[in-house]
C-alpha cells in the first residue's frame, strides 16, 4: 500500500529528510506587524529572525487553510497527517475539514494525528509513523500505535526570551513576570492534552542541560532503544552539549539534532532549545 505524509510546518524535518520520508509540508503563515511571511522553503531565516528580533508591533501566526489540507491529501494514495497541537492551533481542526471535503469528493483514506505537541515532537512522530511503513505495518495497526506513541510522548524546552509566548497568549502573564525578575530561564513542557505547562526553572547553561537531561528520569520513561529529537534556534552548541549529557546518562538508539524553521523560531526565539522522546 503506498502512503504519504503530510506535516504542517511547524514539524521541524530537513529538506534531506522530507525527501527521504518523502513528505509533504503545508504551511502557516507568519505575521509581523504588517508583513505577511510564508513558512516553506522560500523563507529566508536569518533574514525573518532579523526582522522578528526588530520588531515592535504584533507577532502572529495562521493555520494552514482548509483547501491547503485539501490539496496536500490529494492523491493516489493513502495520507498520514502530523499537526501540532489542537490546543495550540487551528491547524489540526483545518486538516480535518479538509479531509472531509477531500472524503466527499472522493474515496482517499487520510488519518490526522494530532502530536499534543509541536516541533520536535513532530518530527519525532513523522519518523515513527515511516519507520513503521517501512517495516510493512498495516494501516490500522499504525494508528493504533502511533496514538498511543503520542500520549507517551515527552517534549520539553527551555527559551531564552519568552517575549513571543507572552504576545500570543501562550504563557502566563505572571509567569513571564517571574522570569523577568528574576532573570531565570522556564523549563516548560507539554501536558497530556497539548497545552504549554511551566516545570521547573534554570540558571545558566550547566543548569539548564542538567534540568533537560533529569526530566527524562523524572517523565519515568523507558528510553533504551528510543529515538529522541533536540531541535534549536541558532543554537548548536547548547544542543550539542544536552546530547553528550544525554548520552552518558541515557541509551537512546538515536538522537537527531536538527534546527527549527520559521514558525518554530517564532516560538522558540533565539537560542530556544526543544526536546522530544
Amino acid at each position: 500500500m503506498k502512503y504519504k505524509i503530510i506535516v504542517d510546518s511547524c514539524c521541524d524535518l530537513t529538506d534531506e529528510l522530507k525527501k527521504k520520508i518523502d513528505t509533504i509540508s503545508v504551511p502557516l503563515t507568519i505575521t509581523l506587524g504588517q508583513k505577511n511571511f510564508i513558512d516553506d522553503e522560500s523563507l529566508d531565516l536569518p533574514l525573518f529572525m532579523e526582522e522578528m528580533e526588530k520588531c515592535q508591533e504584533k507577532i502572529g501566526t495562521a493555520a494552514p487553510s482548509p483547501v491547503a489540507y485539501k490539496d496536500a491529501f490529494d492523491g493516489d494514495y493513502n495520507s498520514f497527517a502530523v499537526t501540532l497541537s489542537g490546543n495550540l492551533s487551528c491547524s489540526n481542526e483545518n486538516a480535518h475539514i479538509g479531509k472531509n471535503m477531500l472524503e466527499e469528493e472522493k474515496r482517499e483514506k487520510v488519518h490526522i494525528f494530532d502530536s499534543k505537541s509541536a516541533s520536535a515532537a513532530e518530527v519525532l512522530t513523522v519518523l515513527k509513523i515511516y519507520q513503521l511503513i517501512e517495516e510493512g505495518a498495516q494501516r490500522l495497526y499504525i494508528i493504533e500505535h502511533i496514538e498511543n506513541f503520542i500520549k507517551n510522548m515527552k517534549t520539553f524546552f527551555v527559551l531564552d526570551n519568552i517575549n513571543n509566548l507572552l504576545k500570543n497568549g501562550r504563557l502566563n502573564k505572571v509567569v513571564g513576570k517571574m522570569v523577568s525578575l528574576f532573570s531565570i530561564k522556564p523549563l516548560m513542557g507539554a501536558d497530556d492534552e497539548g497545552h504549554i505547562q511551566l516545570f521547573s526553572y534554570a540558571r545558566g547553561e550547566k543548569q539548564i542541560v542538567e534540568k533537560l537531561a533529569d526530566t527524562i528520569r523524572k517523565s519515568g520513561k523507558n528510553t533504551d532503544g528510543e529515538r529522541m529529537v533536540i531541535t534549536h534556534c541558532e543554537n548548536l552548541p547548547l544542543a550539542q552539549k544536552l546530547m553528550e549529557a544525554i548520552k552518558s546518562k541515557y541509551n537512546f538508539k538515536e538522537i537527531l539534532i536538527l534546527p527549527t524553521k520559521g514558525l518554530s523560531s517564532v516560538y522558540a526565539n533565539s537560542k530556544g532549545i526543544i526536546m522530544a522522546f
